[in-house]
């Protein structure tokens, strides 16, 4: 039994992941994880660095679900964005740009 319990626990907590980015609600107007992150410089210059055609599909996410938000409408169903299809498009970009921004206060200080 305590074979299995791993196991189970991951099942379990792939379910309660599952639920928990439905209901968040951003996934109902098309949006990613990474569309919803706040704006800070970090993110911003990581989002200058992204490939044009990735920004360029971020920038329609997002125009769409202001737009949706402001007819207080969602999109039918089988447009919702799925947990299986969210990817972190912007981390590694970000982790990038907060690696060099450390490294870069670290020289300041020498």
């Amino acid at each position: 039994m305590a074979a299995r319990a791993p196991a189970t626990t991951g099942r379990f907590m792939l379910g309660v992941r599952k639920w928990y980015y439905n209901m968040c609600g951003f996934n109902k107007l098309g949006l990613m994880r990474d569309d919803t992150i706040y704006e800070d410089s970090d993110v911003k210059e990581a989002l200058r660095r992204l490939p044009e055609n990735v920004y360029n599909d971020r920038i329609f996410r997002v125009k769409r679900a202001l737009d949706l938000s402001m007819k207080q409408q969602i999109l039918p169903k089988d447009q919702w964005t799925k947990y299986e299809e969210d990817v972190y498009y912007l981390s590694p970009y970000l982790e990038e740009v907060i690696r060099e921004r450390k490294e870069r206060e670290e020289w300041m200080k020498k």
